[in-house]
């Protein structure tokens, strides 16, 4: 059985598990997608391609391309792509007991959270006349949920209530289809339900990208998209931008986490593993000065995986991109952690307030072993739609700020502007920018 592999030498592990990869320089495409791509489009084409091709045509033709390649990808015949509210309802009303009451107590806490977090617009009067921001919510937040290998209702949790409590005009959701009968998750549709979003479409990977960032008969056009998805709907949202606002581009899930040798060895293999088995590409890495904890780390890996039902990923993700590196001190562990910049970081140490303050960049801090990201992934408030790839060094987590823009309010009294004016022009000339020149002049009183 493949396990996780310990790393001695510092150089070996940068040279290759702390080495990113990303979903939008596809180098090594797997042989599996290449032959569906050869499948579905009649020749061979790399994934961007692909992606460009789907996008045009949906561009082109709007409905019609959505039934085209959804037939040619999923091999169903859609009449209707929304899901009417009443099966949103009636999911709902099927659904596990204690499951609804779980996603329920979930949603509440997530809208609690992100209801705390200030978004004041702001004036002042103190620099001649009235200067400030205005905060107003984007009118439509086109949410993608995937649906694939394990569905994920949490997802829209996670998204459409940071963008219902930001006040968006309207919600809509996309989420592909599921096999056989062409239907959306029922889990999916439950979770709509329960947040309350307006409407929602069955149509998956690059086709809901597309529909939502161009629009079509069936699908309104989205001002910003947000969700994570698969190599395909990563791509798509890359081709995207500037069409339609975007939240970022999701790569492999990753954790990291720095233990020193207090951490409860079961306890870190079973976070390695929660996050190791999303799927063959997901990332899990360990940093510890403590061999004694390692290798029990490792042996604890190698007994949990074997319980597990997703163990053929987890066979390739371990051996793949994970892995325990040993540092010789926890200020290396903590350096290496703020270099890989990761998505989710799990501070396994006796005071992980002090170790936090060293490390700048993480999508999220979980805070001592009661803190597991498990439990962020699902109801600690957050939203669990954060950066990968390295992108922790310069972006967030999904939160309400994705779902506002800002607008700079500029009303300045007569006085302040006849002077402002003066420096303008004289800026404006040395930029050779004369109408802007002879217009701050009037204002000035210069012509």
């Amino acid at each position: 059985m493949a396990t996780i592999k310990i790393y001695d030498n510092l150089e070996e592990a940068q040279r290759t598990v702390l080495q990113r990869r990303t979903m939008t320089t596809v180098d090594d495409v797997p042989e599996v997608v290449l032959d569906g791509i050869r499948r579905i489009f009649g020749e061979a084409l790399t994934p961007q391609a692909a992606v460009a091709r789907m996008l045009a045509d949906v561009r082109e033709r709007g409905d019609a391309a959505l039934r085209d390649w959804t037939a040619r990808i999923d091999g169903l015949t859609l009449d209707a792509f929304e899901v009417p509210q009443e099966a949103w309802k009636a999911a709902y009303e099927a659904l596990d007991p204690e499951l609804r009451e779980a996603l329920e107590f979930s949603a509440e806490r997530i809208r609690d959270f992100h209801a705390r977090q200030p978004i004041p617009s702001w004036t002042t009067d103190e620099m001649g006349g009235i200067l400030g921001q205005r905060i107003t919510p984007i009118r439509r937040a086109g949410v993608y949920v995937p649906g694939g290998t394990a569905p994920l209702p949490s997802s829209l949790l996670m998204t459409a209530i940071p963008a219902r409590v930001a006040g968006v005009d309207e919600v809509i959701v996309c989420t592909p289809p599921s096999k056989p009968d062409g239907q959306a998750n029922d889990m999916i549709l439950a979770a709509a339900y329960i947040v309350g979003v307006d409407r929602l479409y069955r149509i998956g990977g690059a086709l809901a990208v597309a529909a939502m960032a161009f629009g079509t008969d069936s699908v309104p056009r989205a001002d910003k998209i947000v969700g994570a998805g698969g190599l395909f709907t990563t791509l798509a949202k890359q081709q995207v931008y500037g069409t339609v606002g975007l939240d970022g581009l999701a790569g492999p899930t990753e954790t990291v986490v720095v233990a020193d040798d207090s951490a409860d060895p079961a306890w870190v293999a079973s976070d390695l593993l929660a996050q190791a088995e999303h799927d063959v590409l997901a990332t899990a890495i360990l940093f510890t000065p403590s061999r004694a904890l390692a290798e029990a780390v490792r042996d604890e890996v190698t007994r949990q995986m074997a319980t597990l039902s997703r163990r053929d990923i987890l066979e390739r993700s371990l051996p793949g991109q994970s892995g325990i590196v040993l540092t010789p001190d926890m200020e290396t562990a903590a350096r290496l952690a703020d270099d890989f910049a990761p998505e989710h970081l799990c501070l396994s140490v006796r005071d992980p307030e002090a170790l936090s303050e060293r490390i700048r960049n993480a999508g999220g801090f979980f805070m001592g072993e009661t803190s597991c990201e498990v439990l962020g992934d699902y109801v600690a408030g957050p939203s669990h739609i954060m950066p990968t790839g390295g992108t922790a060094r310069f972006a967030s987590p999904v939160n309400v700020l994705d779902f506002v823009k800002i607008s700079s309010i500029v009303a300045l009294d007569a006085k302040t502007s006849a002077e402002l004016a003066v420096v303008a022009d004289r800026i404006a000339r040395a930029e050779s920018l004369t109408a802007h020149a002879a217009a701050a002049r009037q204002r000035a009183g210069a012509d």
